[in-house]
């Protein structure tokens, strides 16, 4: 999964810090964390990590508490998950992740844009052989911090793998050891900057320079979609 994974998603995240959407983005997954684990953050792995991330985007505090608010509020938003799979441009497989409040406009315009690129969606559940879903933390590297060390003391907590690249530790784990392995970071003082799940290629495939042009225009027009929270695909 290593660097090359790293450096796709890097490209993806440069396109996303240009767009207006991000904190209505970041606003849906906190909502949605706070409403299936509580509000209570030192509860909740998942909201801690929401709230995290939204923060390292400069996400404004009071912006954070509202979105925690209508988790509980009678009015809020009603926002549910939704994935769709579909095979793009020159076979690339390419996994989407929604959360929508009308999944017949979500549905509707994710397909437009598979059809308009020349691809097409796929039956739920096609592609999940394709990817492997992970729990990926991200820190600083400090002065003094062992990598060997580290990774044997977070085995118990379910890493999987963990590698440092230019000054960032990516620590890689199932998505299930979510929560046990954000516990062991915190009770060893190490801040993290980012956690996420991330779907990564079990099997990357090569494009050439033209082929990535038509992929990525598509991949463009869905992550513009407000309803798309994350896109990942096999490209290697």
């Amino acid at each position: 999964m290593g660097r090359a994974f790293e450096y796709r998603r890097a490209a993806k995240e440069k396109r996303w810090d240009k767009m207006s959407r991000i904190f209505p983005r970041l606003a849906k997954a906190i909502t949605m964390a706070a409403k299936e684990g509580g509000i209570d953050p030192d509860m909740n792995a998942s909201l801690r990590s929401a709230i995290q991330n939204a923060k390292a985007q400069n996400m404004p505090k009071d912006n954070i508490e509202s979105a925690i608010k209508r988790a509980t509020g009678k009015d809020g938003e009603n926002y549910i998950e939704v994935n769709y799979e579909g095979k793009g441009p020159h076979g690339v497989l390419v996994f989407v992740e929604c959360a929508t409040d009308n999944s017949t406009r979500t549905v509707a315009n994710v397909k437009h844009y598979f059809t308009k690129a020349g691809g097409s969606l796929v039956p739920t559940g096609s592609l999940e052989f394709m990817f492997s879903r992970k729990a990926v933390f991200e820190f600083e590297l400090t002065e003094g911090m062992d990598i060997e060390e580290l990774e044997l003391e977070l085995i118990d907590a379910g890493l999987e793998e963990i590698e440092e690249n230019e000054g960032t530790v990516y620590a890689y784990a199932d998505y299930t050891e979510f929560g046990t392995l954000s516990s062991a970071l915190e009770g060893m003082g190490i801040e993290v900057t980012k956690a996420s799940l991330q779907r990564i290629p079990t099997s990357p495939v090569d494009f050439t320079e033209e082929q990535l042009v038509d992929i990525e225009k598509m991949i463009d027009r869905i992550e513009e979609d407000e309803d798309v929270q994350a896109v990942f695909n096999n490209i290697a």
